[in-house]
């Protein structure tokens, strides 16, 4: 399974960027999609998650991206989707996808519950 981020780049505070993951190799809609960043300096952090439908379906946010965030996927495009609205600084990362296969929902907002990675795409939020 590959999986490729694109969208990042630079916005204001305020601004909206929509991050996409492509994949291919492999059984997309049976996958755990999640979105991670890491910032400069700091360690890799859970944003948002949406499990497979035959996992229920539900989608998994970190506190500070609640209600900003939205997580979404194309299974017939084999695509995954994070829209960010109302950018601030800190939310300045590489962010990266990921996929995980069969993950558990005590794991969904860890890394170890993802097995394939993109190569990440950087999100830069001007003050």
């Amino acid at each position: 399974v590959q999986l490729q981020a694109s969208g990042g780049g630079l916005a204001q505070t305020g601004g909206s960027l929509t991050l996409s993951c492509s994949g291919s190799g492999g059984t997309f809609n049976s996958y755990t999609m999640g979105w991670f960043r890491q910032a400069p300096g700091k360690e890799r952090e859970f944003v948002a998650a949406l499990r497979s439908r035959n996992s229920g379906g539900r989608s998994y946010y970190a506190d500070t991206v609640k209600g900003r965030f939205t997580i979404s996927r194309d299974s017939a495009r084999n695509t995954a989707s994070l829209q960010m609205t109302r950018l601030t600084p800190e939310d300045t990362a590489v962010y990266y996808c990921s996929a995980g296969v069969g993950t558990i929902l005590s794991a969904v907002r860890t890394t170890q519950g993802y097995d394939y990675w993109g190569q990440g795409t950087l999100v830069t939020v001007s003050s």
